[in-house]
């Protein structure tokens, strides 16, 4: 038996990007489908930290508060943990916040925050289809028809709708036009992420961790939770994990041919390469269980093809060293919606709003995307670790500098 239901939009994915398109085409009266294929409250791999620049956007969204009365400490100073180094320097401040206490960026985790914009789209009239899977998309005149799987039913159900957006980012594959094809590299990223409680580490400070064959930062969240999130080399990590299978240190943890967990291998590595990560988590505690995804896959791509629009990491993807990549997702959904709402209806009207939110995409978040992996290569570089120390302890107002580049201050296009 297949059920068919029409809408005027279908979002694929329930992350920042798919539920700021939702609600914001909701409030102005589309009805709107999200697909979303895992159950919430559900954790992610993800930095979690959203910048003060948003605040704006996430009142227009009415999650504002809610966010506000559950995110961790404001960030006022941003650091660089490697080897011996532990260097700092003051955030800077976003003066276009909402009000005078909205200067800096806060982190709340995604099993908070996505249950709370999830909500939100509910309450504002979107059809919530979860879990779900979207298995196809094939066109049907002016229409098109996304083909979902439930995970616990045998009945399909078919979606119709003019507007389709992708929203499920890039790290997974699969067989909608809009996924990419996946790949395995040896210098591919793989991204992990925990939460720690009792850690030691200064509750404003969000430090930058280069460690060799990797990446990553840390910052407190809600609930007194230390979020660590890094991206590591595929063919580091191989070696790491017979590294420490080897050595005879942490049998308890072994695997099978030698080998630790590829978790155990990460942790070990960022606590022998960066002294600020092995103090902040020496009496910490980890809280649940490591994360990993990827690989990520760091560019920008088309924001509209194949009659699909794509927002977050599906149009474009930052190396996550900079810390925007759900500012970004925010951002994109938002532009994206206010596009497709103020265009007329029909082909024409959707291929015109395509070309604006594409030029205005670009105009945001370009250098961004290329600020950031100019910062990842040199981080990836053998041997640079050494060099990023030497300028960051003569020059830490670079880390500054970098949050500036970055996008941390730059206001959301229409909150100015």
């Amino acid at each position: 038996m297949t059920r068919l239901s029409t809408h005027d939009a279908i979002i694929i994915g329930a992350g920042p990007a798919g539920t700021s398109v939702a609600l914001t085409l909701a409030r102005r009266g589309w009805a709107v489908a999200i697909v979303e294929k895992s159950e919430f409250p559900r954790r992610k791999v993800c930095g979690e930290y959203i910048s003060a620049s948003n605040l704006a956007l996430l009142d227009r969204l009415e999650i504002g508060d809610a966010w506000r009365a559950s995110a961790g400490p404001e960030i006022r100073r941003v650091g660089f943990f490697s080897g011996e180094a532990c260097v700092e320097a003051p955030m800077p401040h976003a003066k276009e916040g909402p009000s005078t206490k909205d200067g800096f960026g806060r982190a709340l985790g995604r099993d908070i925050l996505d249950l709370l914009l999830l909500q939100a789209a509910r309450s504002a009239g979107a059809e919530i289809f979860q879990p779900c899977r979207a298995v196809a998309i094939d066109r049907d005149g002016d229409m098109q028809m996304v083909e979902i799987q439930a995970k616990d039913e045998q009945e399909t159900t078919m979606l119709r709708a003019p507007v389709i957006v992708a929203a499920h980012g890039s790290w997974e594959p699969g067989a909608l036009p809009s996924q990419l094809a996946k790949t395995n590299r040896p210098s591919d990223l793989l991204g992990f992420k925990a939460h720690f409680t009792g850690s030691s580490l200064a509750p404003d400070l969000m430090p930058l961790l280069a460690f060799p064959g990797g990446y990553g930062g840390m910052v407190w969240a809600d609930h007194g939770r230390l979020s660590v999130s890094c991206c590591i080399r595929r063919d580091m990590l191989a070696r790491l994990r017979k590294h420490y299978g080897h050595d005879g240190h942490i049998h308890n943890s072994l695997e099978h041919h030698g080998y630790v967990s590829a978790a155990d291998a990460v942790v070990r590595h960022l606590m022998e390469s960066c002294r600020g990560v092995s103090d902040a988590l020496e009496a910490a505690q980890l809280k649940g269980s490591w994360l990993a995804a990827g690989p990520i896959r760091p560019g920008i791509r088309s924001c509209y093809q194949r009659d699909i629009f794509r927002v977050g990491n599906a149009a474009g993807e930052s190396h996550p060293v900079i810390a925007e990549g759900i500012s970004m997702a925010l951002q994109s959904g938002w532009l994206l919606a206010c596009e497709l709402a103020d265009a007329p209806r029909g082909r024409a009207g959707r291929e015109a709003a395509a070309r604006r939110y594409e030029a205005a995409w670009r105009h945001l978040f370009s250098t961004r995307v290329h600020a950031a992996a100019a910062i990842a290569k040199i981080a990836l570089r053998p041997g640079s670790a050494a060099l990023m120390r030497a300028t960051v302890r003569n020059f830490p107002q670079v880390l500054t500098l970098g949050a500036q580049l970055s996008g941390k201050t730059k206001p959301v296009p229409g909150f100015a």
